[in-house]
């Protein structure tokens, strides 16, 4: 009996373990879609470049640590073959990251959600994987959902640069996870692993392209350039937190796979969604007219549907429909599973938490 009662305190923690990784993971997730709308919104810090390349910095210190810390294995890879990696993923960041600043958060999120039926497309014409019926129908009610809710918008309308960006960024992330999923299997390493070894590739292409697309104000220091910006405590303190974000959004995703499932972790994603579409309302005057909101009801239903396909043919041991990576539009960050981002989306650690 005492023993029992001894190890009742361990027990509870263990039981309430998983309860506040998934509280880490949704905060980090959607904090840092808003962290990042603050920036560039608030603070009108429009260098998405610099931006992006803090964020870089930060992943690069954090994976350092992480290594330190035992959490993975690096492992040593031929820098030629990681360079498409890392120019993809120089590229959706930049991308997603700029789509934010463009965009309303709405339209952010929803593009986030059209990421899978992507990845099912170019899969489909790239790789010759023919998906089945079911795959294809919940791909349809997303797509349906997605032009319902776009096509209705009038702040999006209006806004053909930020629909192009979007639309960009939809498809280098959905590159990004195909090539991410092919050179785990080609150089049998995690997604962790590739992570930390392309990162220092990433942040020196990031570190040559902010001067060419983005305004230094080199001598003058000009306004509206990136010396030039006012650097006020709390602007500092706000992209700090953003990239500080980012690293945490990859931290809690590996510890909510590892002490859950992918299926939680999914369902999850979802109230993540609805966390930063309402977000995006109350915090930055987005509209959620009724037709804008049944159409990303509808979208939802057909993630919903998408997901529950997926996981039950993993579960059943049948292979996946995207077999080597997660739908990063579950991934608010990202990368991400997001996400970003979610500016800093991160592949998912494929090791599992103690």
């Amino acid at each position: 009996m005492s023993e029992k009662f001894n190890n009742y305190p361990q027990r509870l923690l263990s039981a309430y373990k998983p309860v506040f990784y998934i509280l880490l993971n949704v905060i980090s997730a959607s904090g840092i879609v808003f962290a990042n709308k603050i920036v560039f919104k608030t603070y009108d810090f429009h260098f998405t470049c610099a931006l992006t390349w803090i964020h870089t910095v930060f992943t690069f210190l954090g994976m350092y640590v992480f290594q330190k810390l035992k959490i993975f294995q690096a492992k040593s890879l031929h820098r030629i073959q990681l360079i498409p990696l890392a120019v993809s993923y120089v590229g959706y960041i930049v991308l997603n990251n700029l789509s934010l600043r463009m965009n309303t958060v709405g339209f952010y999120q929803v593009m986030k959600i059209a990421v899978a039926p992507t990845v099912l497309v170019l899969e489909f014409f790239l790789l010759h994987i023919v998906p089945k019926p079911k795959v294809v129908m919940s791909v349809g009610v997303v797509c349906f959902g997605i032009f319902y809710a776009t096509a209705t918008d009038s702040q999006i309308a209006g806004n053909v640069a930020g629909i192009l960006v979007g639309v960009s960024a939809t498809l280098s992330t959905a590159i990004y996870q195909i090539w991410v999923g092919s050179k785990q299997k080609d150089l049998k390493a995690s997604s962790t692993q590739l992570l930390n070894a392309y990162t220092p590739m990433a942040m020196v292409l990031l570190g040559v392209l902010v001067p060419i697309f983005e305004p230094i104000g080199w001598g003058s220091h000009r306004p509206g350039t990136l010396l030039g910006f006012k650097y006020t405590t709390s602007a500092i303190l706000a992209i700090l937190v953003s990239a500080a974000l980012g690293l945490l959004v990859s931290l809690s995703t590996f510890l909510v796979i590892g002490s859950t499932s992918s299926l939680t972790y999914n369902v999850v994603g979802h109230l993540k969604t609805v966390i930063i579409l309402s977000g995006g309302c109350v915090l930055f005057g987005d509209v959620m007219p009724l037709q804008k909101f049944i159409g990303v009801s509808i979208a939802m239903g057909g993630i919903a549907w998408y997901t529950q396909i997926k996981v039950s043919h993993t579960t059943s041991g049948k292979p996946g429909i995207i077999a080597a990576t997660e739908s990063i539009s579950q991934r608010k960050g990202s990368p991400r599973e997001d996400g970003g981002p979610d500016s800093s989306l991160l592949p998912v650690f494929n090791i599992r938490a103690k």
